[in-house]
């Protein structure tokens, strides 16, 4: 009889848990590749030529490993074209709405880089394929848009911090930002 009424107790399932993540602490390094940018990235990242357009020189990506997230970076010469500027530029905004079909929100921000450059920033909420597009000009020669992108199933409000910290490390790339006119596109 006492083992049964010990029993009685009313079962509550334990809530989901997420997975610990560790994040490393942030150190950048300067850009030593051959490009008509510089910026500082993480050290946590390596610089990989972009396999998905390979006839771009200039396109590379910022590949965080440990995250298996990379942010594509797209550099496009305007060379003084306006032209050629607002296709670079409706192409940018085209590509960050297309997301607005699964974006819960899109939170946008015009910016000025330290070195004068013109910056935008879309961070988009939701289960969306990249939750942080940027694209950086002088509005007359250079152009350059990155979109973050994870190569994972798992859903956005798990992947929260890592995206945090990318974004941050974006940031710094934005601001630390310099075009060069080493090569031409």
């Amino acid at each position: 009889m006492l083992l049964i009424g010990a029993c009685s107790e009313d079962y509550l399932p334990k809530p989901k848990g997420y997975n610990r993540i560790d994040l490393p602490m942030r150190d950048f390094v300067s850009l030593d590749k051959e490009m008509p940018y510089n910026f500082d990235y993480s050290v946590h990242a390596k610089i990989e030529r972009d396999s998905f357009n390979l006839q771009e020189k200039t396109w590379v990506n910022v590949h965080y490993t440990d995250f298996d997230a990379r942010v594509h970076l797209t550099y496009k010469a305007i060379k003084g074209d306006k032209a050629l500027f607002k296709t670079y530029l409706d192409d940018a905004m085209s590509l960050t709405f297309k997301h607005q079909v699964k974006a819960y929100g899109i939170d946008e921000a015009v910016l000025l880089t330290p070195k004068g450059y013109t910056g935008f920033v879309s961070e988009l909420s939701g289960d969306v394929p990249t939750q942080f597009q940027f694209f950086v000009t002088d509005s007359t020669q250079h152009f350059l848009r990155g979109a973050l992108y994870f190569q994972t199933a798992v859903k956005n409000d798990s992947l929260a911090p890592i995206i945090e910290y990318i974004k941050t490390d974006m940031i710094h790339l934005i601001n630390t930002l310099s075009f060069e006119l080493k090569m031409s596109n």
